[in-house]
């Protein structure tokens, strides 16, 4: 269900786009390739009420989704941004009925709801996790751990993500970088909460060697199959013990309802970029608490916008296993705003102020920025 309390319209003046640059800590590295920047889009929508922020989590390349940076930028600045100008004065609440008419590119959509959301609650003084429904002060931080050159580099860098605090590890595995990988995190950390994540890495023909994975007790593992396989999913779940959490298949409310029906899982990861925006996201997450499906918030290396969201989203009670929402400090150095998440007892901090509840670092928004546009009514 929508929030309970709808948020103003605003009237839209202005709309900027960047391309921005940002160094990794480290490299990412999952089956769909090695990241050492990341390729991320931000939104500033200029309103009447104030400015707004939000992010467009596409990457480089269509590795992870058939979304990419250029792909987002093109259709952003040609076809959304200009249509949600026209209409001048929008609900936040009705972004994604301007927008339906384009078909797809769900990422681009999103940045741009958030936007509008985040000016229409700064201009009310209301904070985004309220307008969402959020009752926690803090969530429980999930760190995600990607391949590394052993088994033993692997569990160094899980000691490590548990010396800081994080109350979960998801390693992420691929054909080949599996069975060994978890043994030795599960050999080395009996009683952590561990998890692991395919990226659509398999195929149901793999299945014996999926199978072999219920020996870890794992929280679940996520996504195994390709996104479109949901019957395959739900034959593969006829013959693990580990429940499967399905990420990129999960693209609507409509596509969470047909997994559930099929038995394709029993754990759905939301993240909002992939299903359109955090409204589509908080119906979703309403759906798997009314089914009695657990639902967590999955991440996409976002900077601080996309973080703050996601932490707000987290805190909502339907959310609860804990998600990818980490400290901001797991990949960038230097984040783009002036409070960074951290990790606090394991956990990170929802912010109230209003809106999202940060803001921008200028220096640094310009220091990454290698691309800007911005169209006006």
């Amino acid at each position: 269900m929508p929030p309970a309390q709808p948020a103003a319209s605003v009237r839209l003046d202005e709309i900027e786009l960047r391309v921005l640059h940002i160094p990794l800590v480290s490299p990412f590295t999952t089956s769909f390739g090695t990241e050492t920047m990341r390729e991320v889009i931000v939104v500033r929508a200029r309103t009447d009420a104030g400015e707004g922020w939000g992010e467009i989590v596409t990457q480089h390349a269509p590795l992870y989704s058939s979304e990419y940076t250029h792909g987002a930028w093109d259709v952003a600045t040609r076809w959304l941004a200009p249509a949600l100008l026209e209409r001048g004065t929008v609900a936040p609440e009705g972004v994604a009925d301007v927008l339906e008419p384009f078909v797809g590119h769900r990422m681009a959509k999103a940045g741009l709801e958030l936007a509008v959301l985040d000016a229409a609650l700064r201009g009310e003084g209301r904070s985004f996790a309220s307008y969402l429904g959020a009752t926690a002060q803090a969530i429980p931080s999930g760190v995600s751990v990607g391949i590394q050159s052993s088994p033993e580099a692997l569990v160094e860098t899980v000691r490590s993500y548990l010396d800081e605090g994080y109350v979960r590890i998801k390693i992420k595995i691929k054909p080949g970088r599996d069975l060994a990988e978890t043994d030795a995190v599960r050999s080395a950390f009996p009683g952590i909460p561990l998890q692991v994540d395919a990226n659509s890495a398999y195929t149901l023909a793999d299945a014996d060697t999926l199978a072999q994975l219920d020996r870890f007790d794992l929280l679940l593992i996520e996504q195994p199959l390709q996104e479109d396989d949901l019957v395959d999913h739900a034959a593969l779940a006829q013959q693990l013990k580990t429940p499967i959490c399905l990420d990129e298949s999960i693209t609507s409310v409509k596509a969470a309802r047909d997994a559930l029906a099929l038995g394709s899982t029993t754990v759905i990861n939301v993240k909002a970029g992939r299903v359109g925006g955090y409204l589509e996201a908080l119906r979703i997450a309403d759906l798997c608490q009314s089914a009695g499906i657990p639902v967590w918030c999955g991440g996409m290396l976002e900077t601080g916008i996309g973080r703050a969201a996601n932490a707000a989203l987290a805190a909502h009670p339907a959310f609860t296993l804990p998600g990818d929402v980490s400290a901001s400090g797991r990949f960038y150095a230097r984040d783009i705003v002036t409070e960074p998440a951290v990790l606090d007892d394991g956990h990170v901090r929802v912010p109230t102020g209003a809106g999202l509840g940060v803001e921008i670092d200028d220096d640094a928004l310009e220091a990454f920025t290698v691309a800007r546009e911005t169209l006006r009514r």
